[in-house]
C-alpha cells in the first residue's frame, strides 16, 4: 500500500516523461536538425541562437539538447562536442536535470530588467566550471525591458569563446531587431497530425495501455501542432477512461460535437431544407450536441473546417482519399462533393465566417447559431445568378429575335464609339492634326496629361475648331496655368503654336456633357434589349451602371464581321456588364 502510494506521488506527466533527449527524438524540426549538424561537424557554431515558435513544439527541450551536444564529453569522458549526445555522461545527466552549473536557464517572463541582465553580464567573463561552454538559456527573451536588451547587445555581438546563448520565444515580432541580426535564428514547425498520432501511439505502447485510433487522431487535431498540449489532453483522456483512450471520451472531454451530426447537419443546409434544420437539427440534434459540450463556437468551426474539406475536394479530387481523412470523412466527401458547387460552398463559408463576429456580440451563443444556419440554409436554396440568368433567356424568348438581326441594323446598335486617333502630319512624323476636339482629348489622355485632359473635357465648350486653332469658352475655376500647358502640349505633339481665342460668357456643350449623353442613349438601347428587359424586371430595382465594350481576336482581325455577332445571343455577355 505504501508502494502504490509512493508510485502515485512520484508520477510524472507525459510531456515531461517523452521530452526528447536527442536530436533523433526530436520531432518535424529536421531543418534545424541539419543546420547544427552542419555546424558541429565543420566547426562553425554560432554565439547566439534565437528558438521560436508556438506553444509546446519543443524550444526550451531543443536549446538544452543543443547544450548537451556541445558539452558531452562521451561514455569515456574524452569526447568533443556531437551531434548525439551520449545522456550517459556526467554534463547530459546534469543538463537534462536542470542543475548544471554551467548551463544556466532563466525565465525573462519573472527576470525582466535591466539588473537581471548585469547578473548575467557579470558571470559572463568567468570560463565555466566543468563544462566546455558556458550556456544561457533565456526564455520568453521577449519579455526583457527595453534597457535590458540595450544592455544585453554589446556582449551578445562580441561574447568571449566559452559563452554561448539561446534565446527561446513565442513572440519573435516583440524582440529587437537589433537582438535578431547577432542571432542565428530557428523558426521551429507545428507538428503534422500525422507526426503526432504517431508519437502518441509510441507512447500508448510503452505505457501498455490501449487507444481508438480515432481518439488519438480528433487529440491530435485539438493540439494545433502543439506536443506538450497533444500529450496533456493524452494524459487527460487515459485518466478518464481508466487507462484506455476511447473516442466518445475524447468528444465529451474537449468538446466536439459527434461528427456524424455535423455531416448530417452540413448536408442538409448544403441542400437548402430549411424545415428539416429547424426541425430535425436545430432543435433536436444541435441541441443534443450542445448539451453533450459541443459548444456553438466549435459546431460552427466544425462546419467551416468540412466547407473547406468539400471546396478542396471539389478542386483537387484526389484528395478524397487523402490519408490524413478519416473514414467517415472520405465516405462524406464522396457522397457530397459532387452534389456541392464551389459557388454554393464559397457563399457559405462566408456567412459562417460572418457567423463567427456574430456568435462573440450574440447574448445567447446557441440561440444565434440556429438563426445563422437557419439563414444558411435559407440563401443555400436560393438559385444563383447564373441559373437566374439561364431561366431569363429562356422565358425571354430572346435567341431568335437576335440572332436574325440584319447587318444594317446591327450598325446602328449601340456600341462603344469608335477610338479616336490623330493622324500624322507627314510620313517623317514631325507632328500630328487634330481635327476634332474628341482627337485632342483622346491625345491628352493617351499622353498620361491627366489633369489637362480633365479640364479639357469638362470646363470648355468649343466655337470653332481646325488645326492650329480653335475657339473656346472656358469655365471660371480653370486654372490660369491651363492655357499655358495646353499650347505646349500642342506644339510638343503639332509642331506649331496655335492660335486660340477665349470667349466669355455661357459654357456650352462640353465634351463630357456629349460622352454622357452617348453613354445614356447606349444604356437605353441596350436596356431595350429583351434580355436585359427581362433581367431588370427579375431584379426589381436594379440599374445599368456601365457599359464595357470588349474586343475579340476575330474582330481585331475581321471588325465588320465581328461586329455582326455583336446582338446574338451568345456574344452578348461579353460586350456588356451589368451591375445589377
Amino acid at each position: 500500500m505504501a508502494e502504490d502510494t509512493q508510485n502515485k506521488e512520484n508520477y510524472v506527466v507525459l510531456a515531461r516523461k517523452y521530452r526528447p533527449q536527442n536530436f533523433n527524438e526530436l520531432l518535424g524540426q529536421d531543418a534545424l536538425v541539419q543546420t547544427l549538424t552542419n555546424a558541429i561537424k565543420n566547426n562553425r557554431l554560432h554565439h547566439a541562437y534565437i528558438l521560436t515558435g508556438i506553444r509546446g513544439v519543443g524550444k526550451t527541450t531543443t536549446a538544452r539538447i543543443i547544450a548537451k551536444a556541445l558539452n558531452c564529453t562521451g561514455k569515456d569522458g574524452h569526447g568533443g562536442p556531437t551531434i548525439n549526445p551520449c545522456g550517459i555522461c556526467e554534463n547530459c545527466r546534469a543538463i537534462s536535470e536542470s542543475r548544471h552549473i554551467d548551463v544556466l536557464e532563466l525565465d525573462a517572463a519573472s527576470r525582466t530588467g535591466v539588473d537581471d541582465v548585469r547578473e548575467i553580464l557579470d558571470g559572463v567573463r568567468y570560463k565555466p566550471t566543468n563544462a566546455r561552454y558556458k550556456i544561457y538559456i533565456i526564455d520568453e527573451v521577449h519579455m526583457l525591458s527595453k534597457s535590458a536588451f540595450n544592455a544585453l547587445l554589446k556582449t551578445l555581438e562580441e561574447p568571449p569563446s566559452h559563452v554561448i546563448f539561446i534565446f527561446a520565444t513565442t513572440e519573435i515580432r516583440k524582440v529587437p531587431i537589433t537582438v535578431l541580426s547577432r542571432c542565428q535564428r530557428f523558426d521551429l514547425q507545428r507538428l503534422t497530425i500525422d507526426t503526432l498520432v504517431t508519437h502518441f501511439k509510441n507512447i500508448i505502447a510503452k505505457e501498455g495501455l490501449s487507444a481508438e485510433d480515432e481518439a488519438l487522431h480528433l487529440i491530435a487535431k485539438a493540439a494545433d501542432g502543439s506536443c506538450r498540449d497533444g500529450l496533456s489532453l493524452l494524459d487527460q483522456a487515459i485518466s478518464l477512461g481508466g487507462g484506455a483512450v476511447k473516442t466518445d471520451v475524447v468528444k465529451n472531454m474537449i468538446g466536439l460535437a459527434d461528427r456524424s451530426q455535423t455531416f448530417d447537419l452540413f448536408e442538409k443546409l448544403l441542400a437548402g431544407k430549411v424545415d428539416a434544420v429547424v426541425q430535425n437539427l436545430a432543435v433536436q440534434n444541435l441541441a443534443e450536441m450542445y448539451k453533450n459540450g459541443a459548444t456553438p463556437l466549435t459546431v460552427l468551426q466544425d462546419l467551416i473546417n468540412i466547407t473547406h474539406l468539400l471546396a478542396k475536394v471539389k478542386i483537387i479530387p484526389a484528395f478524397a482519399n487523402d490519408d490524413s481523412l478519416s473514414e467517415s470523412e472520405k465516405e462524406f466527401c464522396a457522397r457530397v462533393a459532387p452534389n456541392a458547387p464551389i459557388a454554393i460552398l464559397s457563399k457559405i463559408w462566408q456567412m459562417m465566417i460572418k457567423g463567427l463576429s456574430e456568435l462573440s456580440l450574440a447574448p445567447v451563443q446557441i440561440d444565434a447559431l440556429e438563426m445563422i444556419l437557419i439563414r444558411i440554409a435559407y440563401s443555400a436554396s436560393l438559385p444563383t445568378p447564373l441559373e437566374i440568368l439561364n431561366d431569363v433567356k429562356k422565358k425571354s424568348e430572346l435567341a431568335p429575335a437576335i440572332t436574325v438581326t440584319p447587318k444594317s441594323e446591327q450598325a446602328q446598335s449601340v456600341v462603344a464609339a469608335p477610338s479616336v486617333v490623330p493622324t500624322e502630319v507627314s510620313s517623317e512624323g514631325k507632328g500630328l492634326v487634330f481635327n476634332t476636339p474628341e482627337e485632342l482629348a483622346a491625345y491628352l489622355e493617351s499622353s498620361k496629361k491627366v489633369l489637362l485632359a480633365y479640364t479639357f473635357k469638362h470646363d470648355i465648350s468649343f466655337s470653332e475648331f481646325a488645326p492650329s486653332k480653335m475657339k473656346i469658352t472656358i469655365s471660371d475655376k480653370i486654372n490660369n496655368d491651363f492655357l499655358l500647358n495646353l499650347q505646349h502640349v500642342l506644339i510638343e505633339a503639332t509642331g506649331s503654336k496655335w492660335d486660340i481665342e477665349v470667349l466669355r460668357g455661357y459654357l456650352g456643350e462640353t465634351i463630357a456633357d456629349k460622352e454622357e449623353a452617348a453613354d445614356n442613349a447606349n444604356k437605353k438601347s441596350v436596356s431595350d434589349l429583351p434580355l436585359v428587359k427581362a433581367i431588370l424586371a427579375e431584379f426589381k430595382g436594379s440599374k445599368i451602371e456601365t457599359l464595357t465594350r470588349k474586343i475579340s481576336s476575330t474582330e481585331e482581325e475581321e471588325p465588320e464581321e465581328a461586329a455582326s455577332s455583336f446582338n446574338s445571343y451568345e456574344d452578348n455577355d461579353n460586350y456588356f456588364d451589368e451591375d445589377l
